[in-house]
């Protein structure tokens, strides 16, 4: 993970600001790149496009660095000066300094022109880092993990278990890294490694809501693997067959495993209306496993036990 944390900035000719602390850098439209793309990755970076005749890019200046300071490495601030370094400035369109622009995921999010109150900046700020999840931060594998998080939910699998795998690798006590990247390996077909990874948890961390909703996705995953190749022959016998309950059984594992939760579902559902006592009750275990992987809070989840409350209660 990069960091602009203990680089110095390049010396200046007398009478410029000097950028200062360790959020604070100088840049070039050469290492705009690692500066400002692959930084804001992980964390919001201002970029602030300014030159040393401009009296309010004076002004401003100062309050950006100390706002930026006092975020603590949940912000970056980068300074460009346009009269050495005009490319980036010209491919943003930059017409007139001061110009701020704030990049989050390597694109700009945000910007302003001229120099504001601290107020209206501090508002600005406030709302990069809010946008961001408050990613940053001292911690910098927290702050990963946070971005990996954000990765997951824009479905950018592959950055994200990069990220993962380097937290694991560096904590491998942190439990929340560990079930991340268990799970994308499990999503990813993965599953020796996932279970490999999972079994390095603590036993006691098994009670954890979504660690257990990993273990049952990995349980299912195993009873699956051989029904994903009989899926066919399963779908025959039940055609021929619709009591046969332990093809059923089968075909909702592998049905389930394809991420076709709610048809899995039904296919206990349809074992538990018609017999819920076979082989010991076997269906209805199964469908609280399967809510258990899904989370309690799943709309099919929810969906699955109102009917289950509806054939059981009928």
């Amino acid at each position: 993970m990069s960091s602009i944390i203990g680089i110095q900035p390049p010396k200046q000719p007398a009478g410029e600001a000097q950028p200062t602390g360790d959020y604070i850098k100088d840049s070039t439209d050469r290492d705009f790149g690692p500066d400002v793309m692959e930084l804001s990755q992980q964390v919001p970076v201002i970029v602030d496009f300014w030159a040393p005749w401009c009296g309010p890019c004076k002004q401003l200046g100062p309050v950006l660095e100390k706002i930026v300071n006092d975020a603590k490495g949940k912000l970056r601030l980068v300074k460009i000066n346009i009269d050495e370094n005009p490319g980036i400035a010209q491919q943003l369109r930059v017409q007139s300094i001061p110009a701020v622009f704030a990049f989050f995921g390597g694109r700009p999010v945000d910007g302003f022109m001229g120099a504001l109150p601290e107020s209206q900046i501090k508002t600005f700020t406030d709302k990069l880092i809010e946008m961001s999840g408050g990613v940053g931060g001292d911690d910098p594998l927290e702050a990963a993990l946070e971005q990996a998080k954000l990765l997951l939910e824009e479905d950018d699998m592959e950055q994200a278990m990069a990220i993962l795998q380097q937290v694991v690798a560096h904590a491998p006590e942190n439990v929340e890294a560990i079930t991340l990247f268990a799970d994308c390996l499990l999503k990813q077909g993965q599953l020796e490694p996932a279970k490999q990874l999972f079994e390095t948890l603590p036993e006691d961390t098994h009670k954890d809501q979504k660690v257990a909703a990993l273990k049952a996705a990995l349980e299912l995953a195993g009873e699956s693997e051989g029904a994903l190749a009989e899926m066919q022959a399963l779908q025959a016998r039940i055609d021929a067959d619709a009591d046969d309950h332990e093809a059923r059984m089968g075909l909702a594992s592998a049905v389930f495993a394809t991420g076709r939760a709610d048809v899995a579902i039904d296919h206990l559902l349809h074992i538990i209306a018609a017999d819920r006592e076979w082989n010991d009750g076997a269906a209805r275990q199964q469908l609280l496993k399967f809510f258990e992987a899904l989370g309690h809070a799943d709309p099919v989840t929810v969906a699955g036990r109102r009917k289950l409350s509806a054939i059981l209660f009928s």
